[in-house]
């Protein structure tokens, strides 16, 4: 077992066993987005991404809430005009919402507490989510005069289908975890003193036992098909499929369910 912590600033990173936890750290602002922590979170991703250290990524949020939404303060200097020349060259920098769905591993959003606006955004683009029992949900941009933002009206409705996503958009009500699995937000709710432990427990299984390369196709396959027919994901899937079988992670994974042992399975990144 080998752990290192690196703190940077707004955003944690911890890796142990193969499994990175980012961690989004405002406590005192509920971890409140910022453009600060919108980088730092996309630099760590990266990071990880790169990383033959790590094969799962944990985000949570540090104290009682996951993210609850844009910084307030943020958006009354959007309101009133006060945006400097930096911060307009910064915004037309930035990268898309959906980036996380363009880092080969697996991510899993733990939610430990509200999760509100461009923090729903977040776990939304992560690959699955556990959230804690009570936890609560919110899309919140119609209740601050707002559109549906950062790719929330393409994810969306893609996990709870059009009619619901537009109740939770036009109402913005308050969804708690119970109702938010119930419709297809979230895809567990585990008791809050349980929650992080689980789902680091569910990220190793991933790490010990299953291929990276494997899990890496399987993530592109499926948000490059949302896009595609189902005569065109079949074709794909079956030109993968043949390529899959001269892997040496097929003969691992054959050879070590004949032999009852873990896999050894190799590492993606530098």
């Amino acid at each position: 077992m080998s752990e290192v912590q690196q703190i940077t600033g707004v955003v944690l990173k911890d890796v142990s066993d193969g499994v990175a936890v980012l961690t989004l750290n405002r406590p005192d602002r509920l971890n409140a987005w910022t453009q600060e922590m919108e980088r730092a979170y996309f630099a760590a991703l990266q990071e990880c991404g790169d990383s033959a250290d790590v094969r799962v990524i944990v985000l949570t949020g540090a104290g009682r809430g996951f993210c609850a939404g844009a910084d307030m303060q943020d958006l009354q200097d959007l309101g009133e005009g006060n945006i400097d020349s930096d911060a307009a060259a910064n915004a037309q920098e930035r990268r898309p919402q959906s980036f996380p769905q363009t880092i080969d591993k697996p991510i899993i959003a733990a939610i430990n507490g509200p999760c509100a606006g461009i923090g729903l955004v977040q776990a939304l683009m992560c690959d699955i989510r556990f959230a804690a029992a009570g936890a609560k949900f919110t899309t919140a941009f119609a209740r601050r005069g707002l559109v549906a933002e950062h790719g929330i009206s393409w994810i969306l409705p893609r996990l709870v289908g059009p009619a619901r996503a537009l109740d939770l958009l036009l109402s913005a009500r308050v969804v708690l975890a119970e109702e938010a699995q119930a419709l297809g937000l979230v895809n567990r709710v585990i008791a809050p003193e349980r929650l992080l432990a689980e789902t680091i427990d569910y990220a190793r299984e991933l790490s010990v036992s299953c291929s990276p390369a494997s899990m890496a196709t399987m993530k592109r396959q499926i948000y490059a098909d949302l896009a595609h027919d189902l005569p065109a994901a079949l074709e794909k899937a079956d030109a993968l499929m043949f390529e899959s079988f001269a892997a040496p992670d097929f003969v691992e994974g054959v050879s070590s369910f004949l032999e009852r042992r873990d896999p050894h399975f190799a590492a993606l990144g530098a």
